[in-house]
């Protein structure tokens, strides 16, 4: 990718949506440790520090080596990185006399400006530091300040460096987005130019380029990530890409051939495997999320090296990996702590001698479904709603049998098909049913019963990186938990999850 951004993670909970914010303005963007970012970044045309847990002040806070930046790159120092530079050049930081969390307003912005052009006088923004920035680095100008921050946002002279206490990329800050463009396109001249057309042309030539005439094999799964990453390498390779869709018995009910029909017609060249008694077998015993996690993973990845097997000479595996599962799964000390394992990122067993191919790693979900619009991917398939890859062996908690399975499937298609029957299921990212280990008391007739709990659970995101429960109507809930009590045997009480993301995920494991 041309005209890169590189974002440097300090571990800030807002990191991603640094890189949201950035993408939004059509400019491509990467993350990286703030220990461990490429040698090279003679293509890197800014460079965005983010904010951290930590404080400057600590001994084990972040130090990265900016020896290659400062002066040379343009910089903007967001929060941390703000403080991390006052702190080492001349400056002083030190625990504010104040809480300086949540909204604030400016009180004083710089005038002539480039970087705060068209940024109103009293411009909402977010705070979230315990610490403060005293007094400025050397060389320092101060551009703004809130009531209680007086070194709000500063420059240093002699520079294209940038530094500001609060966060642009949280949606408090009204004008964040602004600051950001004025600073990645007035100030470091970053062109405008990643779109999705762009990224399909980009990526095809890619393709061909890295695959030849190899043979690639991709495991379908009937979402938007591995449908739209077909797509993508069928239109680089056409006939050399043999997709996989496998049964794993974790999936939604009927789903394993809906989803093969679902694909007649697309001129994809799809196979269908049932290895659901694999799967539940694989599982037997085991509780732990992680476990469960790991042992799918495994699972899959024998299928697919049998399957692969049965194709002469095929070299690659494709997998429809997107950005939040490669910065989910990045464990440096310090920033974007690993919250799950996903058996679609990293690398394969040495037994297996197939390359991994990922055309979709570096876009985020929203990103994914432009792209298939654009390459023409009907909208009913790419408005679905994602759906783990470990199946529902993660919405049931506790050991998997093939009885909860059912009774999961069968509340799943109830609360499916009754978000769709209401004008509800577009309305929603992401929606599911989870079993609980735990059972209820119940009366039905004149019995009294002792069966099973289950949660409902249905949130609003754009990216999946944060997200909000969706208030759903009462009587919608009221007809459904009806519904799922009355039809599925095993199950006397209906629970509604009203969690966001954060502190809560959207899955419950």
């Amino acid at each position: 990718m041309q005209h890169n951004v590189l974002i440097l993670d300090f571990g800030s909970q807002y990191t991603q949506l640094i890189a949201r914010r950035v993408r939004e303005l059509n400019i491509f963007c990467e993350i990286f440790p703030y220990n461990h970012f490429p040698e090279d970044l003679s293509s890197y045309k800014a460079v965005i520090l983010s904010g951290s847990p930590y404080s400057v002040r600590a001994e084990d806070a972040p130090h990265p080596d900016l020896s290659q930046i400062r002066g040379k790159i343009p910089l903007l120092a967001v929060c941390y990185g703000a403080q991390y530079l006052a702190h080492f050049d001349g400056g002083e930081v030190a625990p504010s006399n104040i809480r300086e969390y949540g909204r604030a307003n400016l009180s004083y912005v710089k005038e002539a400006e480039l970087f705060l052009e068209n940024i109103a006088f009293d411009s909402q923004v977010w705070m979230s530091h315990s610490d403060t920035i005293k007094k400025l680095p050397t060389n320092s100008v101060l551009l703004a300040s809130t009531k209680d921050v007086e070194n709000a946002a500063y420059k240093i002279e002699g520079e294209t460096t940038f530094a500001i206490q609060f966060h642009p990329e949280v949606y408090h800050s009204t004008d964040g987005k602004q600051m950001l463009e004025n600073f990645l396109v007035k100030i470091a001249k970053v062109e405008q130019s990643f779109t999705p057309n762009a990224f399909v042309e980009e990526i095809v030539l890619e393709l061909q380029e890295k695959i030849k005439d190899d043979k690639v094999v991709l495991g379908l799964s009937g979402g938007v990530d591995s449908t739209v990453a077909a797509v993508l390498l069928h239109k680089a390779i056409g006939k050399n890409l043999y997709c996989i869709f496998v049964n794993n018995g974790l999936l939604r009910k009927n789903e394993f051939e809906s989803v093969l029909d679902q694909y007649k017609g697309m001129g994809l060249n799809v196979k269908g495997v049932d290895s659901s008694a694999r799967f539940l077998s694989a599982l037997d015993g085991i509780e732990e999320p992680e476990a469960k996690r790991k042992a799918i993973g495994k699972a899959f990845i024998e299928v697919f090296d049998e399957e692969a097997h049965l194709i002469e000479n095929v070299k690659w595996l494709a997998q429809g990996t997107i950005y939040p599962d490669v910065i989910e799964s990045v464990s440096v000390k310090g920033p974007s702590a690993t919250i799950k394992s996903h058996h679609n990122v990293g690398g394969l067993p040495d037994y297996m001698k197939l390359k991994i191919v990922e055309p979709l790693r570096m876009l985020f979900k929203d990103e994914v479904r432009r792209v298939g619009k654009t390459l023409g991917i009907e909208a009913e398939l790419l408005g679905r709603h994602p759906f783990p890859g470990p199946g529902l062996s993660i919405r049931i908690l506790g050991a998997i049998t093939p009885e909860k399975v059912q009774i999961l499937q069968e509340v799943d298609a109830i609360f499916i098909q009754g978000l769709r029957a209401y004008g509800l299921y577009d309305k929603v990212w992401q929606a599911g049913a989870i079993l609980l280990p735990v059972n209820s008391v119940g009366v039905m007739g004149d019995e009294r019963t002792y069966e099973k709990v289950v949660a409902l659970r249905a949130v609003e995101s754009t990216d999946g990186m944060t997200a909000d429960w969706v208030h759903l109507p009462y009587e919608f809930l009221m007809a459904i938990s009806n519904e799922i009590i009355n039809k599925v045997k095993g199950v006397n009480r209906v629970v509604y999850d009203i969690s966001s993301k954060p502190p809560a995920t959207i899955e419950w494991e």
